[in-house]
């Protein structure tokens, strides 16, 4: 299936189900279904993986924030369309390529993500904020993981990030009992980073996209590259990079002087990303 969205930020059409917009290196990305509590349908998977594409791909673009449009982040997957392919092991409500919005099934977006979540944020919605690196969660956000409820798992990885997350017993709490849990909850456990009151919560996680599209844009791919890699289990293999590739290149970039050149003139610094 081929993305329906276009290549370009700030071409969406009429129709568009996710919007894109470009606030200088920071892309905004926005479920837009409203009407439907932004659940994802075929079409918002494909326009969700095609931004996240042009995400990674750009690079002009250096972190992305998620958001939803209306009441709701999303109520999840749009099973009344999507149930009936999902049960015959039909996968193709991914595209064919570009990246995968649950970075499950292929690699995420390169680049850091910050979702911003208000209303629902249920069961794949849950799963995008496992995929981001930071979740910005409005007070009113109501979270859950309710596959369990509805006969089926879980396929956009919740069953392996969540406990990665927040903890076995944490994860295993939500994920068997399908209970729902508020914001603050879900702060303790660890699943986000802030709670915020009601409506601030876009403002605050374009706030910290635009601190981090401020740093050195190699530094924060190699930083967020490596603990990747020893997320996945690769201690080994990211001291062998570090020493071997990536620390040495890092140290001969002008950002790296940048940086210790601002250190020592007590200024704030001005990366260009080389």
């Amino acid at each position: 299936m081929a993305p329906t969205q276009p290549a370009a930020a700030g071409e969406n059409s009429p129709t568009a189900k996710v919007l894109v917009e470009r606030d200088g290196p920071v892309l905004r990305v926005a479920l837009n279904r409203p009407e439907k509590a932004n659940a994802l349908d075929a079409d918002m998977v494909a326009q969700l993986s095609s931004a996240l594409t042009l995400l990674s791909d750009d690079p002009g673009l250096r972190v992305a924030v998620l958001h939803g449009h209306g009441k709701h982040f999303t109520g999840g997957l749009d099973l009344a369309s999507l149930a009936p392919r999902l049960a015959t092991g039909d996968d193709s409500i991914l595209p064919e390529e570009g990246r995968d919005p649950w970075g499950l099934y292929r690699a995420p977006a390169g680049k850091p993500v910050v979702t911003a979540v208000h209303g629902r944020c249920f069961t794949a919605g849950l799963e995008l904020v496992l995929n981001s690196e930071i979740c910005v969660a409005a007070a009113d956000t109501v979270f859950g993981q309710q596959e369990v409820s509805r006969g089926i798992v879980a396929l956009g990885g919740a069953t392996i990030r969540l406990p990665e997350r927040v903890g076995w017993g944490n994860a295993m709490r939500y994920l068997l009992t399908g209970d729902e849990f508020d914001a603050q909850e879900a702060w303790r456990i660890g699943l986000v980073q802030e709670v915020v009151p009601a409506g601030e919560h876009l403002n605050r996680a374009l706030e910290l996209a635009h601190r981090i599209a401020a740093q050195a844009p190699i530094a924060v791919q190699a930083t967020l590259a490596d603990a990747r890699t020893v997320l996945a289990g690769h201690v080994a293999r990211s001291a062998a990079a570090l020493r071997g590739d990536v620390g040495p290149r890092l140290f001969a970039t002008g950002d790296a002087a940048e940086g210790v050149a601002s250190l020592i003139e007590r200024r704030a610094p001005v990366f260009r990303g080389a």
